[in-house]
């Protein structure tokens, strides 16, 4: 690459959106300041499917009013990170683990074989990967998953000389479809077709549909932009931000080929055994964040002995990878401030119970659109799929009979508008940790994501139309 494109100076826009600190803790004390005007009231909660909580429809009732005052706002932004701490220690340990990795030579010897055999067809990773975690995502239903993918593909996407806004997308943008469509996803569409009581998996055929229209448009959309990039970097929304990482795995053309030596190989089948590992806990035995989290720690460790690391060595990866990923993990505590400031106002059940009278005013046609912006709405505060479901499908369910809108469609309608909306909202925990890993300011991903959010959520609601029309069951 020529030194006028690396110091090439990019035209700086008049408006600066602030940083995300500044705009969670805004959304934390409009939050408080909405306790002291909103209406405080509360749900009975009752056992739910498969022993969660959910809550009873008919029971809401008014409440003493209880507003955040100024003491208790100070101690939110504390109690978020605690609320939050699965994520934010998943996040440290992913990075610490990923780091630990580099520093054994494995990842930078793989990037440079995939970048020399993928050097003239690299495009079609693009398609290839976002298909394949969409897959994943709908089966299985762990968006989260994106946070395990993203320190893998990030080098290989630079390395090819793509950005890292197209490293997240791939990751971000194939699991959130492959989650929102759900087509054999048990955390969301099957939670909730069992809260509505209807047969659980039912209507695969149309959801499969919405999946690959949606998976296609996320193609269409992330390969236009990397064509952009790979054409003149200077098109890339993080060109600054991307200095060091095309520094680190950019220009292996120009020197000779890596190659791994015996512990290195080693340490890859390791590697790949652990990988292993954890789609089988994942798939055959519901892990999460917290069991990943102890496998990687284990992984690092193990991995980096066999590649010949000293214990120290492994230590300081652990370090440098913590310290990489900081920002990342507090913003995901920052972001659970606004869910604990509506919980302790006693105001979150009053929002839903509010929205889903609105949903009962609408004409039986935009019902089921109405059901789509009430749970894009609702999101913003539960940015949790189980959580939305247990919450908001005991009401929208028995509201669908009301109103005319069949129950599936009332789930299709959770599902989208509680699905894409994972990687648009900053009080998303693990969308915002995995834009910290790949190192995307949130500002310019949502400068980039946001025409793709407009296209789905037209498909949302075009879906949702045809299956009112059709009275979809």
């Amino acid at each position: 690459m020529s030194q006028q494109v690396e110091t090439g100076q990019k035209k700086k826009s008049k408006f600066q959106m602030p940083h995300i600190y500044v705009i969670l803790f805004l959304f934390s004390a409009i939050a408080a300041v909405a306790t002291y005007f909103v209406p405080a009231g509360e749900y009975e909660r009752i056992p739910g499917p498969e022993g969660r909580i959910t809550i009873d429809a008919t029971s809401y009732t008014a409440v003493e009013q209880t507003p955040v005052g100024l003491i208790d706002f100070l101690t939110v932004i504390p109690r978020g990170l605690i609320d939050a701490g699965e994520v934010v220690f998943f996040t440290f340990i992913i990075g610490g683990m990923f780091m630990v990795l580099r520093q054994t030579g494995i990842i930078e010897i793989v990037v440079d074989n995939l970048s020399r055999k993928f050097a003239n067809k690299s495009i079609l990773l693009i398609p290839i990967l976002t298909t394949v975690f969409a897959v994943v995502a709908t089966l299985i239903g762990t968006p989260e998953l994106s946070l395990v993918y993203i320190p893998v593909i990030l080098p290989l996407m630079i390395a090819l000389g793509y950005d890292s806004i197209v490293a997240a997308a791939i990751a971000l943008c194939g699991t959130v479809v492959g989650f929102a469509a759900g087509v054999l996803n048990p955390i969301n569409t099957g939670l909730a077709q069992k809260i509505s009581g209807i047969p659980v998996f039912s209507g695969m055929g149309f959801r499969l549909i919405i999946f690959i229209v949606a998976v296609s448009l996320a193609v269409l959309f992330i390969m236009r932009y990397a064509n952009k990039v790979k054409q003149n970097p200077l098109h890339s929304y993080v060109y600054d931000d991307d200095v060091e990482k095309r520094k680190l795995y950019q220009g292996t053309e120009t020197v000779e080929k890596r190659t791994a030596n015996t512990r290195q190989k080693f340490a890859s089948i390791a590697t790949l055994i652990f990988f292993g590992i954890l789609v089988y806990g994942v798939i055959g035995h519901g892990w999460f964040m917290v069991e990943m989290s102890g496998l990687f720690i284990i992984m690092g460790i193990v991995v980096g002995l066999i590649a010949g690391l000293s214990t120290t060595e492994i230590a300081e990866g652990f370090n440098k990878g913590f310290r990489d990923v900081l920002v990342g993990a507090i913003i995901v505590g920052v972001a659970r401030a606004v869910a604990v400031v509506l919980e302790d106002g006693q105001i979150m059940d009053t929002i839903v119970y509010s929205l889903g009278n609105v949903v009962n005013d609408l004409p039986p046609m935009l019902g089921a659109v109405g059901m789509y912006f009430i749970q894009l709405l609702i999101n913003f505060v539960i940015p949790s799929g189980s959580g939305q479901a247990l919450v908001t499908m005991p009401i929208m369910a028995p509201l669908a009979d009301l109103i005319g809108v069949t129950r599936q469609t009332a789930v299709l309608a959770f599902q989208l508008g509680d699905g894409f909306a994972h990687i648009l909202y900053p009080t998303s925990g693990y969308f915002m940790a995995a834009l910290v890993i790949a190192g995307v300011p949130y500002q310019k991903w949502i400068k980039f994501f946001l025409p793709l959010f407009i296209f789905w959520a037209g498909l949302s609601i075009v879906s949702l139309i045809i299956a009112q029309i059709i009275q979809w069951t």
